[in-house]
């Protein structure tokens, strides 16, 4: 939720209201971007020209039973090691992964890191940005994302990611995505935005709470061990009670989920790791979860 890159700012446009799709079944706007080739080995497709794979688009609403909801978030760093974890969970030999820089107004240097980043792996990389207009992006929000394999969020200002998610419709299908087992993740915002609530830095002058999806229950802070207000707020907000008890993990440290249940938890640096906060007899309690190294 913090290193907010500056928005490009868009000519005004007139959108119109398309049809509702099968899945989303509420209002949305259609997307587009340049097209661009970007980073080593991979190409950026622009939405416009995005060619869908059929039966992953068209594939049947999996029930919860049907499919594991998988989520790896981290609590910043969200690199190549943590990239290469989500490829393998998702159990495809060359798995389409998409970025979603809302938080970061699709900064093009995040954009660029992220093809950068997969370059290495055997994966297919997308990147979907949110500030489009209908004219060149021809397909809708669920036809691009679940499509995907895995979706990795940006980070960047989670209260306005938030805000425009729900006005476009986005955190519908991002819930329909962990339904159907798509592997989420991301760090910083990309982290906090899968929980119920936790500390940011996205309004002016001090961090604050903000509220989220709540796909995993409780509360998390990020940045844990490289932004110094985070450990002390954190504490105060959930021995207040103002707080849900959650997770915080430091820099390049994270946690897989399965459903809303810690499965396994990694760090990609020595030293990272991830805590557990809560209140036993009235006292914060923080107690340290041991990562296992990933590479």
């Amino acid at each position: 939720s913090s290193r907010i890159h500056a928005a490009r700012r868009l000519p005004a446009r007139r959108f119109s209201l398309p049809i509702l799709t099968i899945v989303m079944q509420r209002r949305e706007f259609l997307a587009a971007s340049a097209i661009a080739t970007l980073g080593a080995g991979a190409t950026h497709v622009a939405p416009g020209a995005f060619t869908p794979d059929p039966t992953a688009v068209m594939a049947p609403v999996h029930s919860a039973s049907a499919a594991t909801r998988k989520i790896l978030i981290a609590g910043g760093g969200y690199g190549t090691p943590f990239i290469r974890y989500m490829a393998e969970l998702t159990g495809k030999a060359r798995p389409r992964i998409c970025y979603l820089p809302t938080a970061s107004a699709d900064a093009a240097d995040g954009i660029i890191w992220f093809y950068r980043t997969c370059a290495p792996l055997n994966v297919h990389p997308f990147d979907q940005p949110s500030f489009i207009e209908s004219l060149t992006q021809t397909r809708g929000w669920d036809e691009v994302l679940l499509s995907m394999d895995g979706i990795v969020v940006s980070g960047g200002n989670t209260l306005n990611q938030q805000a425009i998610w729900k006005a476009q419709g986005i955190d519908v299908v991002l819930r329909e995505a962990w339904d159907r087992g798509i592997v989420l993740g991301g760090a910083s915002a990309g982290s906090l935005c899968w929980f119920e609530e936790g500390t940011t830095d996205s309004r002016p002058k001090a961090l604050s709470i903000v509220k989220c999806l709540g796909f995993l229950k409780g509360s998390h802070s990020p940045h844990y061990d490289a932004e110094a207000g985070r450990r002390p707020l954190y504490h105060k907000l959930i021995g207040s009670g103002e707080m849900k008890p959650g997770y915080a993990c430091d820099d390049d440290a994270g946690i897989y989920f399965e459903g809303d249940q810690v499965k396994r938890v990694v760090s990609s640096r020595a030293g990272a790791k991830v805590y557990q906060v809560s209140v036993v007899d009235g006292q914060v309690v923080e107690r340290v979860l041991e990562p296992e190294r990933i590479a």
